[in-house]
């Protein structure tokens, strides 16, 4: 924060869509915010957050990278009030409003995000579907508003998203301090690392997408 204060202009070139230009930038109130918008706001469906809490966990490794240092003691709090406080703001999004705000919406991600979102719920119930939600990138913005939509009870909700968010902060970070920590010179890596974690975290996507044309083409062969 005082880094943002002492030099703000240096901040309007970051790009958000990069996990290490955000935490370079804003470290760990970088991290609250971004998982904030991505739980709790429709806006936030194309904001890093897996590769945000990798990337961050391998910058808590001191000298592992030549990226800005973070510590573990002040990311998974941040991570956590962000992704927590996130999904309850979208579940009262949803419960206020998110109907209309569904209806209106035109992005074919959003809108298919809600239709993956929606079998979850039918297939896993409320507990695990809420919990799977958080590892699934876009799933993870419409599913918090979208149990307020369904009037999911309220203490159901906050059980499971607490869980669920407590799960995918702390791990994701974990995993990435561990691995910084067991590979030596890890910054040679990085780019890489970070692209891998992109591809596993859209594959669901991917996988749900492929799968729904799939189920299509064979609708249409009928």
């Amino acid at each position: 924060m005082l880094q943002f204060l002492a030099d703000p202009a240096a901040h309007l070139a970051v790009n958000p869509l990069d996990a290490s230009s955000l935490l370079a930038a804003f470290g760990a109130l970088g991290i609250a915010v971004v998982l904030f918008a991505e739980t709790g706001l429709l806006v936030g469906f194309f904001l890093p957050g897996d590769s945000l809490l990798f990337t961050a966990g391998l910058l808590c490794v001191p000298g592992a990278t030549k990226g800005p240092q973070l510590e573990l003691y002040q990311v998974l709090p941040a991570a956590l009030v962000g992704a927590l406080a996130g999904a309850q703001v979208g579940y009262l999004i949803g419960k206020r409003g998110g109907r209309a705000l569904l209806r209106r919406t035109e992005r074919k991600s959003l809108l298919q995000g809600v239709e993956r979102a929606e079998e979850l719920l039918g297939k896993y119930g409320h507990g695990k579907a809420i919990v799977l939600a958080r590892f699934i990138p876009v799933v993870r913005t419409v599913l918090n508003p979208l149990c307020g939509v369904l009037e999911v009870p309220v203490r159901s909700f906050t059980f499971w998203q607490v869980t669920g968010g407590a799960l995918w902060t702390v791990g994701v970070v974990l995993a990435g301090y561990g691995l910084g920590s067991s590979i030596p010179s890890i910054d040679r890596y990085l780019l890489p690392i970070i692209g891998l974690v992109v591809v596993v975290s859209v594959l669901p996507i991917v996988l749900e997408l492929f799968r729904a044309r799939k189920a299509h083409r064979h609708g249409g062969d009928k």
